[in-house]
């Protein structure tokens, strides 16, 4: 099979990405991959450093006001059409996958122009704006939620679940003692991405002392950035602060209460491994899609909610506590998780892929 993939800006693209490129190789070693990425986002160091084939284009998203840097853009987005032309006529893929971001745009357009197979995914909720720019250039969609099937023609949409999940599962749970962690006492994980959110951050910190006599455990990832203002403050024995963990859906699996932002690729995690959670939706991301990604499990009653305006001690502390001590409710949060997951997305997208490449219809 020979694919090009697309996907940039953010983890939250590029990472599914890379779980559909690690199925291929996984279902047909001998796959060739080409990766066309931005020239100044994270895919143009990450990807590389993974051995995968990586040529690259300058492209910036449309900005949602008027303004006369849309001109710009939109030279940019003419000329990288004509870019990824010749890139991919050139490798002459079988297939050409577009993972989110605004560099998928000129590469998905470009592909369709030369005849080729195409396929997007749509990780969150709320579709983004590339992708409602390619629904009319892609052969297949596949979506993470059910919910998410609405948006897009009924003959091209396919429930796939998000890819990432995949690789969650397949990680090891966590030894909790590597983490100087009691294996007896039930943990609650609270984490806001690789960065983490000094708002949510400042917030936290002012009431770790509350966390003291509790009968649970709290590991608080603070993300690489906020860590040095915090990492010699004096916390209660049963709290611990780590800046990141690089495998955290092993630590996942030994979590009883996750307290987290509701990304695609979290929500995908949790879904699978059946974490119940505490969702912080950030507010400051486009079209507020993380509080919609987050209310399409709390409307089947697989999470909690808590917005960012209405975190404090009394409110956080108080769900925490109601959460792990309600075990009819806990356990109808784990069974809502269990059915709403789907742990085989990557197999999905795969066999979604072989089937166009092979133009057979029974797979859709």
């Amino acid at each position: 099979m020979r694919v090009v993939v697309s996907a940039g800006g953010t983890g939250g693209h590029i990472y599914p990405a890379i779980a559909i490129i690690d199925k291929i190789k996984e279902e047909e070693p001998k796959s060739e991959i080409l990766y066309i990425g931005t020239s100044d986002r994270m895919e143009k160091d990450l990807i590389p450093a993974l051995g995968i084939n990586y040529k690259e284009i300058k492209v910036s998203g449309l900005k949602r006001k008027i303004t006369l840097e849309n001109f710009k853009v939109l030279y940019q987005f003419l000329a990288a059409r004509h870019k990824c032309k010749k890139i991919i006529k050139e490798f002459d893929p079988d297939v050409v996958i577009g993972a989110g971001g605004y560099v998928t745009s000129p590469v998905i357009w470009a592909a369709k122009k030369l005849g080729k197979k195409t396929f997007i995914h749509e990780q969150n909720s709320v579709v983004g704006l590339s992708n409602k720019y390619l629904t009319k250039y892609a052969d297949k969609i596949g979506v993470s939620s059910a919910s998410t099937m609405e948006y897009f023609p009924k003959d091209k949409v396919v429930l796939t679940g998000n890819p990432c999940s995949e690789k969650a599962l397949k990680m090891k749970k966590a030894n909790k003692e590597d983490y100087k962690l009691s294996k007896n006492k039930k943990l609650v994980l609270i984490v806001m991405g690789s960065l983490g959110s000094k708002t949510v951050n400042d917030k936290i910190t002012s009431f770790l002392s509350a966390f003291k006599g509790k009968d649970y455990e709290v590991m608080f990832v603070t993300g690489n950035s906020y860590y040095e203002k915090v990492k010699n403050m004096k916390v209660p024995e049963n709290v611990k602060i780590t800046p990141f963990i690089y495998e955290m859906p092993s630590l996942m699996k030994a979590t009883d209460l996750m307290v987290t932002r509701a990304g695609a690729s979290t929500i995908s995690e949790i879904l699978v491994l059946g974490v119940p959670s505490i969702f912080v939706p950030s507010p400051y991301v486009t079209n507020n899609h993380q509080y919609k990604n987050a209310m399409d499990l709390v409307n089947q009653n697989a999470a909690l909610i808590l917005e960012e305006k209405d975190l404090n001690k009394e409110n956080l502390i108080g769900m925490i506590d109601d959460t792990l001590k309600n075990k009819e409710e806990y356990a109808k949060i784990k069974k809502n998780l269990k059915e709403l997951g789907i742990k085989d997305s990557a197999e999905r997208i795969y066999e979604v892929l072989k089937g166009m490449i092979m133009d057979d219809k029974k797979f859709f």
